[in-house]
């Protein structure tokens, strides 16, 4: 099959289309036949070496897919061959063929997309475990997203509108402020115009006369430290999903103490197979049906062919992208 592989750790050119092995399936498993991949920061951490993939797991970057059910598992039920798909994985969407665990399959209905579904698992998987698992965000909160127009920003915009939990963003340009306002975003700053920890406690208002955030995602890391526990209100909750900044940095505990805030940070990637299919579950229960309807949909920037996927990469590091990059892999299908 055709793959896109690292021929050693740096810069967008390193990745290459090869020949690799179709690869094997667990009873647990279906074999995807790939139709679109959708592009992550995550890739971009692994070209440069900065991001393995989990034990067990291939090399070949990718994180979500769309695509058709190959092959079966021996132990799998409620899943046919030829259902179209979009799936959750740990490596390997850059590939004509994917394993997937059956517990991390979306179904796409038949009047859905193949394409645009493939821009879903990552971004609805990841917001959704952070900002309602570990942050426990509830409806008529302040929920403070980095990076608005992302694909992360992008979704999170649409998943706080269904949650009815208010969202403010941040971003680097005035096409992309305008682009989440439209998208539904409460408020938008202006990152390279404006302090955006004084912004939040404008913005962020509670009727007890409190201010400040009382969730906030995070892609940034060590740099947005300090400001991010300055922008929160009391009892707020910062969650870190991404190092874009750095990974290390010095806090004060005591604007954690006092105040009451919390800190945590995760990856979606290295979690343990039972937490994905449990993550993939409550995507399907909560926010699935709002994708079929319509209520939260793919923003795309581009999709491109795979042996473009070095165009791809730069895209995303120039930052020039609102919403998410895809590769085609299946371009007869497409």
């Amino acid at each position: 099959m055709r793959a896109i592989t690292i021929s050693s750790p740096g810069e967008p050119e390193v990745l290459q289309v090869t020949d690799e092995p179709t690869p094997d399936i667990a009873s647990d498993e279906v074999l995807v036949r790939v139709h679109a991949a959708g592009v992550n920061r995550a890739d971009l951490l692994q070209r440069r070496g900065f991001y393995d993939p989990p034990p067990g797991a291939t090399e070949i970057p990718g994180l979500e897919v769309s695509g058709t059910i190959e092959k079966l598992g021996a132990d799998v039920t409620g899943w046919s061959v030829g259902d179209r798909v979009a799936a959750l994985l740990s490596g390997g969407g850059y590939a004509e063929y994917v394993p997937v665990p059956a517990g991390q399959l979306l179904p796409v209905p038949a009047d859905f997309d193949l394409t645009e579904a493939a821009a879903l698992p990552e971004v609805l998987s990841t917001v959704w475990s952070n900002i309602v698992g570990r942050g426990q965000v509830k409806a008529g909160e302040w929920l403070l997203v980095h990076g608005g127009g992302s694909g992360i920003g992008t979704a999170a915009i649409q998943i706080a509108r269904h949650l009815d939990v208010k969202i403010v963003v941040t971003v680097g340009s005035e096409k992309k402020a305008d682009f989440c306002r439209d998208l539904g975003a409460d408020a938008v700053i202006n990152y390279r115009e404006e302090d955006f920890v004084e912004r939040v406690h404008e913005i962020c208002t509670h009727d007890d006369g409190s201010t400040g955030a009382d969730v906030i995602l995070d892609i940034i890391g060590a740099k947005y430290l300090e400001r991010n526990i300055k922008a929160l209100g009391s009892d707020g909750r910062l969650v870190i999903i991404g190092m874009q900044g750095g990974t290390k940095t010095e806090i004060n505990l005591g604007w954690l103490m006092q105040p009451r805030k919390s800190v945590s940070a995760t990856t979606l990637r290295a979690r343990p197979k039972d937490q994905k299919i449990a993550i993939v579950a409550e995507v399907a229960d909560r926010l699935w049906p709002a994708v079929v309807s319509g209520d939260i949909r793919p923003i795309i920037h581009e999709a491109m062919p795979l042996a473009d996927v070095v165009r791809a990469h730069q895209m995303l590091e120039d930052g020039a992208n609102i919403g998410k990059v895809l590769l085609i892999v299946d371009e007869e299908g497409a």
